[in-house]
């Protein structure tokens, strides 16, 4: 049985989401401020988080931001609807995703499931039975989802991980946004979808540039992204 930390001062929604969530085979654990989930959310394992944006003692970025500083556990915030400025911020301090309120009970599921699977599933292909991805100086564990720029270990969401596997496999090829959305988030890309742009934007930052400069990440203004290959 997986373990879903849920943080939202909500009551009722808690109540049904507990409720909902314990009838699909998830044991939830529901948190109503923000201090609270940051102590929960390091004190276990959780398998993934679902953290609101509005909360007493520390709003969702502050507990994220906490969370990120000792784990990539995967995190699903909830944002208002149609606040795109959460959604962004949200992504830009390491949330997986984002699903707004108010949400159908099915959708968080499937959200959820997408994020787990991507965590948790098995890649069976050639290169994840030789364990190591490498390109320029970097290495990538595909069966811990470690990342090493040179000799240092970077902090890498599960999200982040999978973009980055999939831009190196294709290396010098154009990854469409839509298909990035496909395989890092296990959903279709929607209308003014920017959460693949800020989990790139991510990547770039956390990556910096190939070891004689230049840049190693390439965008094609409305299409998509490739890793330069030499």
């Amino acid at each position: 049985m997986i373990d879903i930390l849920l943080v939202d001062d909500d009551l009722e929604l808690c109540e049904l989401l507990v409720e909902f969530l314990g009838s699909e085979g998830y044991r939830v654990t529901a948190v109503n401020d923000g201090l609270e989930g940051v102590e929960t959310a390091l004190s276990r394992n959780f398998g993934i988080v679902l953290l609101d944006v509005t909360l007493p003692k520390l709003n969702g970025f502050e507990v994220l931001r906490k969370i990120r500083q000792q784990s990539q556990v995967p995190v699903l915030m909830l944002t208002a609807r149609g606040d795109d400025v959460d959604r962004i911020v949200g992504l830009e301090i390491g949330a997986d995703d984002y699903l707004s309120k108010p949400f159908n009970h099915r959708e968080l599921v499937a959200r959820m499931k997408a994020i787990l699977r991507r965590v948790n599933s098995p890649d069976e292909s050639d290169r994840t039975r030789r364990k190591v991805l490498e390109m320029d100086d970097l290495s990538l564990n595909l069966a811990n989802h470690e990342v090493l720029l040179g000799e240092t270990v970077l902090d890498i969401t599960a999200t982040e991980f999978v973009v980055l596997k999939t831009l190196i496999e294709k290396s010098g090829e154009l990854v469409t946004r839509d298909e990035l959305t496909q395989v890092a988030l296990n959903r279709r890309l929607m209308l003014h979808d920017r959460a693949i742009d800020m989990h790139v934007s991510n990547l770039r930052r956390k990556i910096g540039n190939k070891p004689d400069g230049r840049p190693r990440l390439k965008t094609v203004r409305g299409s998509g992204y490739f890793y330069i290959a030499d």
